[in-house]
């Protein structure tokens, strides 16, 4: 029977898929061009931003 006094031991987050890192990528760059107003002609800029953030991310939480 487990101790009720024992509390769990939190479970190291693995580290995100390269499909995964991709989506949020994708999901990212699409949130600034919306917060733009949807203006075209920056979609490299918002692809390395949110690329360079979420590879940021993604490296820290594999750290």
């Amino acid at each position: 029977m487990p101790n009720p006094t024992r509390t769990p031991t939190p479970k190291p987050e693995a580290a995100p898929s390269p499909e995964m890192i991709q989506e949020q990528i994708r999901y990212f760059a699409y949130e600034l061009y919306e917060q733009r107003g949807r203006e075209d002609g920056h979609d490299l800029d918002d692809w390395l931003k949110a690329e360079s953030e979420i590879s940021a991310k993604a490296k820290t939480m594999a750290a």
